[in-house]
């Protein structure tokens, strides 16, 4: 594939934005992905080396359909944040403009954690505003801002913690007999459920809202979701939540859920249903 034939542009493509890439391909779409390393980005997309923290992409003239930002910045930082969500991103769309071609959809991912801290077990959904409490979530949402100025149209996708199911520092912790804050509320949905959702939201025929949530079906209390993964593992479980000190926020998926998304793996039972094979 040409780049010059690509119909959608990735920019970002790490493993999230891979598997979007490679949805949209197995759908027939034609994919240019932007990656500090073009040899990273999985066939058959076409992937283009940049750092977006420094520099601008050389776009050529795109038949531009579809447009999905999935950035990925290291360390969690205010610093890389702003270099990668913000800065890199206003380049990336910059060099869009002057290939003259505006999306006709775009998703841009993001994160609830957008969301902050909000009175303990409160429900959140799309009309609750934003509350960032750090740095990192702070420019999250100003990139959110920017892509809304840049893109008309376009759809922020806030996910959840993404998690695939398999080792992880969660899974380690568990095997290990350490469950870290049992009686939180935690909010997660599975990479491939996340990708899906983007998917899904592109070439729809109704205009789609500007944010929708990306969760799994069951917010659950961290002490249970390690009880799983330790019936899993045939390791010892952790000790019973009291639910009377459950504490933290859940995320609602009810306006994605209207759109016609099902999720794979609609709660962590299913997500974590292979971890066991996936650990040994």
């Amino acid at each position: 594939m040409d780049a010059a034939d690509a119909d959608v542009l990735m920019i970002g493509c790490g493993d999230l934005g891979s598997r979007i890439g490679l949805s949209l391909a197995e759908r027939g779409h034609r994919v240019l992905a932007l990656r500090r390393r073009a040899e990273l980005v999985p066939a058959p997309l076409h992937g283009l080396s940049v750092d977006l923290t420094r520099e601008a992409p050389d776009l050529p003239a795109l038949e531009l359909r579809h447009l999905v930002v999935a950035l990925t910045a290291r360390p969690r930082s205010e610093e890389a944040y702003r270099a990668t969500y913000v800065d890199g991103m206003r380049r990336a769309l910059d060099a869009v403009e002057a290939a003259g071609r505006l999306p006709e959809r775009a998703v841009l991912i993001s994160s609830t954690g957008v969301h902050g801290d909000v009175p303990d077990g409160t429900l959140v959904d799309e009309s609750h505003a934003p509350s960032p409490k750090d740095g990192p979530a702070r420019v999250l949402l100003e990139a959110e801002e920017l892509f809304a100025s840049r893109v008309p149209g376009g759809t922020v996708l806030r996910c959840s913690g993404l998690y695939d199911g398999t080792r992880s520092r969660l899974v380690d912790k568990v095997a290990a007999g350490e469950v870290d804050d049992p009686g939180r509320w935690t909010n997660r949905i599975h990479r491939d459920d996340a990708a899906a959702a983007a998917v899904h939201l592109l070439p729809r025929p109704e205009a789609p809202e500007p944010v929708y949530l990306g969760n799994d079906d069951e917010p659950a209390l961290m002490g249970d979701v390690a009880a799983e993964i330790a019936r899993r593992l045939d390791v010892a479980p952790p000790p019973p939540v009291d639910p009377t000190q459950a504490h933290g926020k859940r995320i609602s998926n009810a306006r994605l859920r209207a759109t016609g998304w099902v999720p794979a793996h609609p709660t962590f039972r299913e997500g974590y249903a292979g971890v066991a094979t996936s650990s040994g």
